[in-house]
């Protein structure tokens, strides 16, 4: 039987360690361990499954059980792995959190999931404690105080249950909670293993390198799910570093990696090296790759990318790969939904055709199967985004004549930078608070390297002041959330109700890149300690 076919994500990987304890389990690579100041080296099965029952054991110890949440905000560490194993063994639920996250993020993630305690990196103590000043919030390895708070949602043992609350940036506003069960994971898990095809999977000890955040869906769901399923071992690297990237790729023996649109095109824009061949890598899986650049990474590089659609919400229940021949390389081309999902394409009018916004659904008796169960404390919102019994994806798409699924364009109001989902709302709503500011529209600007770039259209007080207010916003909201491009007008594109004209406001933004009076701040936008 499948380690998947269990009844959570803490069974499936107690099963996987079962019958692999001596395989490698999670590895950190010298240059992630220098980055982070931790050991280097392999942990097995055997010693995970050790230290996730210490963790358990400490938080049973304090208080914790089931129906509670948990914050973890441990970057790419493997201890965020083995936190959130321990704690989904006691019934609990874990909300991770993106390091790059400004104090007045936090304190709405902390309002909205209402967490029993936070385990976090000790340099970010203080802004959490801040955040939600009556969290307990602890380091890895430390023991757990007696937690006072209580759980806060009520679901019965098994594959329904939560297991996460992942943040996602909509186009309404501040970014929502996505309710993430266990059949969720599961259910990705057991896609990875079974997909076959360029991406097929062996249970004879897969590693797969991955440089995306750990506290996103790819590498929780997909990644670290798939590697369970198969008794694999999971590389998680700090970031992604052009220059060390092959010597990594080939020192960790992976045989899989992800990537993400920003990475090929930066790693074609480097000179040969011998080491960018010295690996034994089979294949990539990730989204966004130029597909100018296609053809050529995989020929310089000696294996296939397949790129693939899915989102936060759609899990497995809800995806596509071009997994399977035959390939269309430098097309844009996402494969074709298997069958265990069904799909329409519905233009503006409403009529199914081949051109449109992508709506999704499972299979079967339940059409949300392997979906988030809910956006978290706002049932208008879910309803909304599975009006008619389909999940309304916001993404505009074509369908050509052999079936393929090529992606066009975002319908929401979302910047996709670097893999990273910004929502227009959200930004403006932190602009508008400046002082300097009497009204903004923000709009996504196509940028060479990182996909999209945020361009803000302001209409100011009094004085002009760009880099003073982009320093500012470094201050309200992740460093990839504020402008690259501020430009200053005497008034925003408007409907006759006062509404921003959108696809106006995005015309006008990207005429408005590289001319005189844009002002590019790009040079601002680094992490913040």
């Amino acid at each position: 039987m499948s380690v998947m076919q269990t009844e959570s994500v803490a069974e499936a990987f107690a099963r996987a360690a079962e019958r692999w304890p001596g395989r490698s389990f999670l590895s950190v690579l010298p240059g992630t361990a220098r980055f982070y100041g931790i050991a280097a080296g392999e942990l097995t099965y055997a010693d995970a499954a050790a230290r996730v029952s210490e963790i358990r054991e400490g938080l049973r110890a304090a208080g914790a059980g089931r129906g509670m949440r948990i914050m973890l905000l441990l970057e790419n560490r493997p201890e965020f792995f083995l936190h959130w194993l321990a704690a989904n063994g006691l019934g609990m639920s874990v909300v991770p959190v993106n390091p790059d996250l400004r104090a007045a993020e936090l304190a709405h993630m902390a309002q909205v999931t209402k967490p029993a305690l936070a385990v976090a990196i000790p340099s970010r103590h203080g802004d959490l404690r801040a955040a939600m000043p009556d969290v307990p919030v602890h380091a890895p390895g430390e023991g757990f105080g007696v937690l006072t708070g209580a759980a806060v949602f009520d679901d019965p043992p098994g594959r329904g249950h939560e297991a996460a609350v992942l943040f996602t940036s909509g186009s309404t506003g501040r970014p929502k909670g996505c309710v993430l069960t266990n059949e969720y994971f599961l259910r990705a898990g057991q896609w990875y293993a079974d997909e076959g095809g360029l991406c097929a999977l062996t249970v004879e000890g897969e590693r797969m390198l991955t440089p995306l955040p750990i506290f996103h869906m790819n590498a929780m769901a997909y990644s670290f799910m798939a590697m369970i399923a198969v008794g694999g071992c999971l590389i998680a690297l700090d970031r992604f570093h052009p220059k060390s990237w092959w010597q990594d790729v080939a020192e960790s023996g992976a045989t899989c990696l992800h990537y993400l649109g920003v990475m090929p095109s930066i790693l074609m824009g480097m000179p040969g090296t011998e080491v960018e061949r010295a690996h034994s890598v089979r294949f990539g899986f990730g989204a966004g790759v130029d597909p100018k650049l296609h053809g050529a990474f995989e020929e310089r590089f000696g294996f296939p990318l397949v790129e693939a659609w899915a989102m936060t919400e759609t899990g497995a229940g809800g995806v596509i790969a071009a997994s399977q021949l035959p390939r269309r390389v430098g097309e844009s081309a996402l494969g074709q939904p298997g069958p265990g999902m069904e799909i329409r394409i519905v233009s503006d009018a409403g009529a199914d055709g081949d051109q449109g916004e992508l709506l999704v659904r499972a299979a079967g008796d339940d059409p949300r199967l392997g979906f988030f169960r809910e956006y978290l404390n706002d049932p208008k919102a879910t309803a909304e985004a599975w009006e008619g019994g389909w999940f309304h994806t916001g993404d505009i798409v074509r369908r050509a004549a052999d079936g393929q699924i090529h992606f066009v364009d975002r319908k929401k109001n979302v910047i996709r930078r670097s893999g990273e989902n910004i929502a227009a709302v959200e930004v403006e709503s932190i602009l508008a608070r400046h002082p300097a500011v009497a009204a903004v529209g923000v709009a996504a600007v196509p940028d060479a390297l990182r996909g999209d770039e945020v361009f803000a259209l302001i209409v100011p007080k009094e004085s002009e002041d760009p880099e003073g207010v982009a320093r500012w916003a470094l201050g309200q909201m992740a460093y990839y959330k504020i402008p690259g491009y501020i430009a200053f007008a005497e008034a925003l594109p408007l409907t006759a109700t006062n509404k921003l004209q959108r696809a106006e406001l995005k015309a006008r933004a990207a005429e408005l890149v590289g001319q005189p009076g844009t002002h590019d701040l790009r040079h601002l936008k680094k992490r913040q300690a």
